[in-house]
């Protein structure tokens, strides 16, 4: 989500179809000695269903509704300082990703407390649940945040989700994040699903989208947003049941984090070690650069379903497949902003196909020009979109990318 830290959140109470028999079966919990009962109890499935055991357990409280909203402004602030989240919304206003009258700051601390139901801090080792979270949601919440728990002593969760100008690495490591999480949370819930093969959880992401659509703040999100939401729980459930079952008793941490989110999405690339090129710009001499970062292959996807609109669907992931890389800037000029983004391909045919489809979907505002065009980077297929002021002159020199080293 535009390096955006969306560790908070618990979605894993849209999987209705997985979950559905969980409410029947779910007694009371009310008080916080009741919730603490619960952790206890819980801890043991939680442990198994995760293969790792608690060296510590964690603290567990209840939060009000008006706390995690303050905690999601802290995270939030933490996470992009203003100048930091500007720079993110400029760039995603440019890619037209975002409403250029939207307040992304605003719009995502709506969302993120309307769906947080509980979360883990890192900071405190403690596990907190809304105070209004329905009792059985509440089963589904501590089950997930326990694993969040888990994988808090087994690796730095701060040092994963911060990494700065790597949005696509990010995006992956979440989805590691959170798929295990939800992935544990139904072995936890509903044990006698572990010997019966799951559906594919990112292929349900229809009916997922369906039941979130009651959630005021969700509904109204911009596509980007909502299925940023989406992509962590589902397409990382997907990737880390692969992972289980060619690894068993194995973790998808350290070394063995995937790289982008072409891996999450096709597991196949991650055995073959098809890491992503990285991209670097020229040193920025005479430009102002306000913001630099990368879309990766998801995002590029959601790029084609907002700009193709009705007919996104189908095409979004066949224009996005064959993704190698990328690296965009955003650059002050004098009549405005522009944006100069390449991307790097698996071979030509995977290029040619991404530049028809931007070229048909790509749609300059008034007063402003864009090219689409390809070209080689270092040796690989690339392609190159610049949108910016008519009368900018860096059109005469756009800035160059090699590869980094």
């Amino acid at each position: 989500m535009g390096g955006v830290n969306r560790g908070a959140l618990l979605l894993a109470v849209g999987l209705g179809p997985v979950l559905g028999g969980c409410r029947a079966r779910a007694e009371a919990v009310q008080g916080e000695s009741q919730l603490r009962t619960l952790v206890r109890q819980m801890i043991p499935s939680v442990e198994h269903a995760a293969g790792m055991r608690f060296k510590t357990p964690p603290v567990v409280e209840r939060r009000t509704r008006a706390q995690v909203r303050d905690y999601v402004i802290h995270k939030l602030d933490e996470d992009l300082p203003p100048s930091e989240l500007a720079g993110v919304q400029a760039a995603y206003r440019l890619f037209g990703l975002l409403p250029d009258s939207l307040d992304l700051r605003a719009t995502m601390v709506d969302l993120l407390t309307e769906q947080v139901a509980g979360y883990y801090d890192p900071d405190s080792n403690a596990l907190y649940v809304a105070a209004d979270v329905d009792s059985p949601l509440v089963r589904t919440t501590v089950s997930h945040e326990l694993v969040h728990a888990l994988q808090d002593q087994y690796m730095n969760l701060d040092s994963v989700m911060q990494q700065r100008r790597q949005n696509d690495r990010r995006s992956a490591a979440q989805a590691i994040l959170e798929g295990q999480a939800t992935l544990g949370q139904i072995l936890v819930l509903m044990p006698e699903q572990s010997g019966i093969p799951l559906p594919s959880f990112w292929e349900t992401r229809r009916v997922f989208r369906a039941q979130m659509a009651s959630m005021k703040e969700f509904a109204h999100a911009p596509l980007w947003l909502r299925e940023s939401v989406i992509f962590p729980y589902l397409a990382g459930a997907d990737f880390v049941r692969w992972y289980d079952a060619r690894h068993p008793g194995h973790q998808p941490f350290g070394a063995a984090m995937p790289l982008s989110t072409e891996q999450i999405l096709h597991p196949d690339r991650y055995a073959a070690g098809d890491a992503p090129v990285d991209l670097a710009f020229a040193p920025a001499v005479g430009r102002t650069v306000r913001y630099e970062d990368d879309l990766g292959e998801f995002e590029t996807r959601l790029l084609f379903e907002q700009l193709l609109a009705d007919t996104a669907e189908a095409q979004a992931p066949a224009l996005a497949s064959g993704w190698g890389g990328d690296r965009y800037q955003v650059i002050t000029t004098g009549g405005g902003e522009a944006l100069v983004w390449y991307s790097v391909w698996d071979d030509a045919a995977a290029r040619d196909r991404f530049v028809a489809g931007l070229r048909r979907a790509w749609r300059p505002k008034p007063g402003r020009s864009s090219l689409v065009e390809p070209l080689l980077v270092a040796g690989h297929p690339g392609a190159r979109l610049v949108d910016a002021p008519a009368a900018w002159t860096g059109w005469r020199a756009i800035p160059a990318v090699t590869v980094a080293r």
